[in-house]
């Protein structure tokens, strides 16, 4: 019985000196982080691509004949890049203007006889249909023979030759990849947040990495929407000025801070 007492006072000290044992400190839940997102703390990359590029294809089936200007030339707009082998639509050319000289002289004759009432007017009418369609069939290979040479639509340079002199083209068979550097643009992604400061003319320097030195830029235009997960949008800007050394492709890093203390939107 002693042992029990002894046991139940043990037991009630122990118990006294537990609840007077402070319980451990949890630490709260940090606030909600005043920093940037994630994406305003990485580093912003952006690859330098040509304004307009284009293939320029065959729209009739012929083999090439030559080709002006190699892989890596330059070239000014409407200069001839590519002649096709277009003897055969040459001749029928030459062939519907025979027929549209012979079908104008029946016309004459009808048109003459007519007037002397030596021919019916369904003959005349008949005659000078021939001469519109005449017409037509030359137009058609006319236009059919403009496509045998092909010229350039802008100022650029050659970044691809697909088909080789003396190879059949098909229709629509790409033979030359051209591009216009005379600007180049640089696509990237920012926080959205920054669309309240980030407008249209801003300037900002880029690094890129295959030239080691730093270039002057300017914002041209932003994105149409917000990437609502990375809450992102697409800025799009031009180098501000002639670089030589600078080709499609190349890359480098965005360099663009934030100030620090952005603009209120305006109401």
């Amino acid at each position: 019985m002693h042992r029990s007492l002894l046991a139940i006072a043990l037991g009630s000290t122990i118990l006294g000196a537990w609840a007077q044992v402070p319980p451990p400190r949890v630490a709260p839940p940090p606030p909600p982080s005043a920093d940037r997102p994630a994406l305003d703390k990485q580093e912003i990359r952006a690859q330098l691509s040509p304004r307009r590029f284009t293939t320029i294809a065959a729209e009739l089936g012929a083999k090439v004949n030559r080709i002006t200007v190699r892989e890596g030339e330059r070239f000014k707009a409407g200069q001839v890049l590519v002649v096709l082998d277009c003897s055969l639509q040459s001749a029928q050319l030459n062939k519907a203007r025979a027929t549209l000289g012979a079908a104008e002289k029946t016309y004459a004759a009808n048109h003459r006889l007519a007037e002397l009432n030596s021919v019916g007017k369904l003959e005349l009418e008949t005659s000078q249909s021939e001469v519109a369609k005449a017409k037509a069939d030359v137009s058609l290979m006319s236009t059919t023979l403009s496509k045998c040479q092909i010229a350039a639509p802008f100022s650029g340079r050659v970044s691809e030759q697909k088909v080789r002199e003396q190879q059949f083209a098909q229709p629509g068979q790409g033979i030359l990849e051209i591009l216009d550097d005379s600007a180049l643009e640089l696509e990237f992604i920012v926080p959205s947040r920054w669309m309240v400061w980030l407008k249209d003319g801003y300037r900002f320097q880029v690094k890129i990495d295959e030239t080691g030195n730093t270039y002057p830029a300017k914002v041209t235009r932003l994105g149409a929407k917000v990437d609502p997960v990375s809450q992102s949008v697409k800025t799009i800007a031009v180098i501000d000025g002639q670089f030589p050394e600078l080709i499609a492709g190349m890359s480098g890093r965005v360099v663009l801070t934030p100030p620090t203390t952005a603009p209120a939107p305006q109401k």
